[in-house]
């Protein structure tokens, strides 16, 4: 039989048949290969190898996921807040995916260790896994609701849906793909431009240099696009919403509320929550009826974010209708920092115009469509420059008032409108020489002045009950029905008191890094 020819481009010696060359004996110098005995097959050439077999999307290892259980069993530990099923799932399915990467990386770290590539797990590996799963899983999703169930007792809340709390871990499922699937597109982008800039650099510093273009990019996008994007559909969203009135609320037939007759403040200005705060509230027969003294008609004054243009606009429009409506000339006036979209605790001002016999005057305004918590993360500075704005501007014309013409004066705030509040003073004097008191209720952590006074409270007083320069002018109370700490001190003079619920997480929250710089600094001085 004929001889095979070689592919082009190799060598004569390299697919040349074995058995036939032996058979034949060597070529001599010179001579032409001798051909292959009489009825010797050609050895064929080997196939290629075949290209290894791409792993699917959504595979996953299985240190990983004894990363991701041991994450998703903690997620289920208690919070300071009751959360639903809804919100549980989403917690479950984020602490499982980063416990994932989490188990990735110690695996990847461990073999480098070891110096040996990825091994392909026993089947009792897995089978291991998938019984401790289910068990573990169980346990803490059972000692999770019993949590809850605790909280939910504490902060007086009985809303508790079943079904979803069933479909939490199918939630957290869903949840922990999308997040699985984002983190194998950002490694395949990362491999992509790493491959592309190997062109041109070495691979080292391909790998590192495309590391880093990868993370900083996804934080732009996240931190910029992402959250811009986020921040102005919800903006956009609740600004509609801040046009229409809630059913029940109708504009007001007296002159001593915004919105009213001869108001400067158009009723359509106010917002939803102006509308809220408006149209609603004790008259001076309800006063009367429950407090049994003569009452008046309390006044409410409101600016929203469509009656003038920017905080120092709104503030001066509110104090020029705070005087049409005679604000100025009752007894107690206090100035409210609202939170989020502009909403003013009812039970706040109500208990002012029960408690003064409705010889008193409210004033507010808006200043973001955004609900509490998104404002909470996003609009922080500008609760700081609403409550700075108005402040000033009511305190301008007060100050010009003779003391003996002119109201008490006071301020207040909740949560994020605690924020805002404590900005247009410097410290507790400040407060007690420019109003006869405050209250400030769920003050959040990084609040300026209630970290002061919580920071330098008198040894010996716990942070969740501290007392401050033996309560003389600042106080905290966290329990509504048991005396205000120290006990047997008087209390005169200007009243700055701050509540604050035991288990309120805006209260009680804060970075750990936060914490320890701070014991530092002390140490240090």
């Amino acid at each position: 039989m004929a001889r095979e020819m070689p592919p082009a481009g190799s060598t004569p010696d390299e697919h040349a048949d074995p058995v036939a060359t032996s058979a034949a004996g060597p070529a001599g110098p010179g001579q032409p290969p001798a051909a292959p005995a009489a009825g010797t097959m050609v050895e064929e050439a080997r196939p290629a190898p075949k290209p290894a077999k791409r792993r699917r999307l959504l595979y996953v290892t299985l240190p990983g996921c004894w990363g991701g259980l041991i994450f998703a069993c903690l997620s289920f530990t208690p919070s300071l807040l009751p959360r639903g099923g809804i919100i549980q799932g989403v917690v479950c399915g984020i602490t499982a995916a980063i416990g994932y990467g989490l188990g990735v990386l110690a695996a990847s770290i461990w073999r480098a260790f070891a110096d040996r590539e990825p091994r392909r797990p026993r089947r009792w590996a897995w089978r291991t896994f998938f019984i401790s799963a289910v068990v573990l899983f169980a346990v803490a999703f059972g000692f999770g609701q019993y949590w809850q169930y605790e909280i939910r007792k504490l902060m007086g809340i009985t809303d508790y849906n079943i079904p979803l709390v069933v479909a939490s871990p199918f939630i957290a499922a869903l949840v922990f793909c999308l997040f699985l699937l984002i983190g194998r597109g950002l490694r395949g982008l990362y491999r992509w431009l790493a491959h592309l800039l190997n062109r041109w650099i070495g691979r080292r510093a391909a790998r590192g240099v495309g590391w880093v273009v990868v993370v900083g990019a996804t934080y732009l996008v996240v931190s910029g696009l992402l959250l811009q994007g986020f921040i102005n559909l919800m903006n956009n969203a609740y600004s509609v919403r801040d046009t229409k009135t809630a059913e029940g609320i109708h504009q007001p037939t007296t002159a001593l509320r915004s919105g009213g007759p001869g108001s400067l403040i158009p009723w359509d200005s106010l917002g939803w929550q102006g509308r809220n705060f408006i149209g609603k509230g004790p008259t001076a027969g309800e006063i009367e009826k429950f407090t049994g003294h003569p009452a008046q008609e309390p006044i409410r004054i409101y600016a929203g974010l469509a009656s003038a243009s920017g905080p120092e606009a709104q503030a001066a429009l509110a104090v020029r209708d705070l005087q049409r409506a005679g604000g100025f000339q009752r007894k107690n006036l206090v100035v409210v920092t609202t939170t989020g979209s502009g909403w003013v605790d009812p039970a706040l001002v109500d208990s002012f115009e029960y408690l003064s016999d409705g010889d008193c005057a409210t004033v507010a305004i808006q200043y973001s469509y955004l609900p509490s918590w998104i404002s909470y993360l996003v609009d922080q500075s500008k609760a700081l420059a609403a409550g700075r704005a108005l402040f000033d501007a009511v305190y301008g014309t007060w100050a010009k008032l003779s003391a003996d013409n002119r109201p008490r004066l006071f301020v207040a705030g909740e949560s994020l409108g605690s924020f805002g509040g404590e900005a247009a003073f410097t410290g507790e004097n400040d407060l007690a020489n420019r109003t006869n008191g405050a209250l400030f209720a769920g003050p959040p952590n990084f609040n300026t002045l209630f970290r002061e006074f919580s920071d330098h409270r008198d040894p010996g007083s716990p942070e969740v009950q501290p007392i401050y320069q033996d309560g003389r002018i600042v106080r905290f109370a966290n329990d509504p029905i048991t005396a205000i700490p120290p006990a047997g001190q008087p209390w005169e003079g200007s009243r700055i008191l701050y509540l604050m619920h035991p288990s309120d997480p805006i209260v009680w929250w804060r970075s750990e890094e936060r914490r320890v710089g701070k014991e530092c600094r002390s140490r240090l001085s």
